[in-house]
This record gives C-alpha cells, structure tokens and sequence, in this order.
C-alpha cells in the first residue's frame, strides 16, 4: 500500500469549508494509503504565538479532526515536536540546500512582508518541512495549489542528495492535489472563500461555533433580490453558495435542490439549509466534545510518537552514515 503524509497547522478554528474541501478528502485516504498525519507545531512558531492559546489549538485541532471522521486506527497521528529527527534531518538538508531557493519561495514573500522584524525559522521552515516529508519515504503528499512548491522543494532536495552523494537514499515524492470538491464561499462576500482568517466572522461557519450562531449566520447570509433558487455563481453567488452548502450537507444534486424549491422565498430555503448544516455539525460537536474531556488524544500521540520516533531514527542513523558523521 503506498504511504501518504499530511501535516496540519493548529492555528485558528477549523470552518465548514476546511470540512468540505479538506477533511472530507483525508478521511478518503485513509481508506486507499498507509497515512500518517502530524500536526506541524515547529512549524506554527515560525511567527509569533501565545504559548497556552498554541497549545490548546494543538489538542482542540486533534480533538475536530477525530471527530470528524479521522480513524486513529487507520492513520498513524503523531506531534512533529515530539520527534526530535526531524529537526535533525532539516539540519543536513539545509547544508545541502542553496540559500537562494529559499528566498524564492511564495509564502516567504508574503509572509515576510507581513511580518518585518520575522525570524529565520520563517526563511528555512520549508526545509523542515522537505525533513517531515522525506524521513518516512512517502509516495504522495496531498496538498493544495498553493502548498505544491514546497512539495517540488522537498522533491528537488531529495534529487540533488541522491546525486551529490551517488546513493538512491531519499524517495522522491509526487504532489496529490486533491479531487476537486465543492467550493464553499463567504455567506457575507460570497465572491471569497470561506476563511478561517475573514474580516468579518459572520460570514464564515466554524465546526465549533455554537448552533444558533450557525443559524442566524445563514439566515443573514447575502442573497440577490430576485428570489429565485437558481444555481448561477456568476449571477447569483450568494443564492448559489447556500445551494452548494445545502448540496454538501444533503447530498441532494443541484438540480434536485432548483426542483425543490421552485417557487420558494429565500427565507424559507435559507431556514432549510440553517436545519440541515446544524443537523450535519452538531453530531461532530457531540464527538468532539467527548473526545476533548478524555485521555484520547494523548494516548493517540504516545503510540504515534513511538512508531514514528522509531522509524525517523532508522532513517537518520543511515543519513548520517552517508555523509560521514560516523566513526
């Protein structure tokens, strides 16, 4: 079975969009690929964090994912901290690796214009990243479109290892961009995507937000005046973005929806797409909240810890062998 990894940020609560183009995907994999999930904290500090709010966005951020659907017992779930290789492996790569690929990388543009004091880790973090990717010899990474380049780093570094040092040591990985899933949109400024980081919350439904919050963001969610339940994003997004909520959380068709609703205010549809996204989340709320009052998440770690620790320090006393720190 080929292997999968996944890393995932604990920054910010998760959305109903996350759910949608993201979650959904994982649970899939884990039915077809040997995965392993980390949640990358080394790399969260890159800019600055409260230190209790990071470590609870750590088990809050395990704690939604289980209850999503994410199997323990199909994924091996560990903390990138807790391994200490992989921090060691980033250390070779990065003395094989040219200084100046890192400062062409998108994100380091973007984020170090945000961020002007930054620190180096901001710089050198995609390096890290390429050490999480290519310790567990892993056949695909899924990513987005905006994550492939770090995926082509890792994959460039492995290259330039294996050829520098006349060994076939790294895997080279290949990018699995995901299925093209339903594109969840701002309820306020629906020409946006859901964001977990959106100027106004209103528009964007987050797994935990209380359930008559939910309700009273659909309910306020930007329509057209034409009161006609017809999907056409280019005319109608707002009307279309709940169709496509009401679609993911039903899995009525599209047209079945038009059907349904044919002649029907948009107060009444909105009331009925409210209905069926409380129905959808609270159970993974219930979920979640059992699993963040047990012991769950830290026993998924230790046994995650364990196995990873094991096979990152085969991979790195065979690293150092090559080129040469061995007597």
């Amino acid at each position: 079975m080929k292997k999968v990894l996944t890393g995932l940020q604990p920054t910010g609560s998760l959305t109903l969009g996350n759910y949608i183009g993201a979650i959904k995907q994982m649970i899939k994999y884990q039915e077809e690929y040997e995965t392993y999930i980390f949640i990358a904290d080394m790399h969260a500090i890159t800019i600055p964090q409260d230190p209790e709010k990071l470590s609870n966005n750590i088990r809050d951020l395990i704690a939604i994912y289980l209850a999503c659907g994410i199997d323990p017992n199909k994924n091996i779930i560990f903390l990138q901290s807790d391994n200490v290789y992989h921090s060691n492996v980033s250390w070779v790569l990065e003395c094989n690796t040219p200084y100046g690929v890192l400062g062409r990388m998108t994100q380091f543009k973007d984020k170090s214009q945000k961020h002007q004091n930054f620190m180096a880790g901001l710089l050198t973090y995609p390096i890290l990243m390429a050490a999480d990717i290519l310790i567990y010899d892993v056949d695909g990474i899924p990513v987005g479109k905006d994550q492939k380049q770090h995926v082509e780093l890792a994959r460039d570094i492995a290259e330039n290892f294996n050829k520098r040092y006349k060994v076939d040591f790294f895997k080279i990985p290949e990018p699995i961009i995901p299925e093209e899933t339903g594109k969840i949109g701002d309820l306020i400024d629906p020409s946006k995507k859901m964001s977990k980081s959106a100027d106004n919350p209103k528009g964007t439904i987050y797994l935990l937000d209380d359930l008559e919050v939910i309700r009273k963001k659909i309910m306020g969610a930007t329509t057209d005046s034409e009161m006609l339940i017809k999907y056409d994003i280019e005319n109608k997004p707002g009307i279309s973005n709940l169709m496509a909520i009401y679609h993911e959380v039903t899995n009525m068709s599209i047209k079945e929806i038009e059907e349904k609703y044919k002649g029907a205010n948009y107060g009444t549809f909105k009331k009925d797409v409210a209905d069926a996204v409380v129905n959808y989340i609270a159970p993974i709320q219930e979920r979640y909240k059992q699993i963040i009052n047990s012991n769950q998440i830290e026993e998924i770690l230790a046994k995650g810890k364990e196995i990873t620790t094991e096979i990152a320090k085969k991979k790195y006393e065979e690293l150092k062998n090559i080129i040469g720190l061995h007597i």
